[in-house]
């Protein structure tokens, strides 16, 4: 199942407005109608290791010799259906084809994901409403609290 975002279906970052960090996504078991709020970031930053040859280039050079540089990879946002353990259930059973895959915002920073994120949860009210599978808004709000 491909990502939908405005009817359009999502298969590259290409296919995103162009600044896009990460989205804001619903994934829908169709069956049950059992609806998950999430949010994904389409890149992320990976420490790598230096090689010895990359080493050599800092040779010489004034100050303390880096052993790490930070290098940007695309995340794995194409297969990613969410974290809750309902759906990697759904997954492990080979189950994904009932699952339906929404991108109903789109975030150009971090923060700006981290707010949406939070805004589409408490306005969709996920912790009140048992169709919800979220239980929890950035690990300080629980659904048992209010429940």
């Amino acid at each position: 199942m491909k990502w939908l975002y405005n009817k359009n279906e999502i298969n590259e970052i290409a296919d995103l407005p162009q600044g896009t960090f990460g989205f804001i996504y619903q994934t829908t078991h169709v069956s049950t109608g059992k609806k998950y709020i999430g949010k994904k970031s389409l890149m992320y930053n990976k420490k790598k290791k230096l090689t010895k040859k990359e080493l050599l280039e800092y040779a010489g050079k004034k100050g303390r010799t880096p052993t790490h540089i930070r290098v940007q990879k695309e995340s794995d946002w194409k297969t990613y259906y969410g974290s809750h353990h309902l759906i990697k259930e759904y997954l492990k059973g080979g189950f994904e084809h009932e699952l339906k895959r929404e991108i109903i915002a789109i975030a150009t920073n971090k923060k700006h994901l981290t707010y949406l994120e939070c805004k589409h949860q408490f306005a969709l009210g996920v912790l009140e409403k048992s169709e919800y599978l979220n239980d929890n808004i950035l690990g300080k709000f629980f659904d048992r609290d209010f429940n």
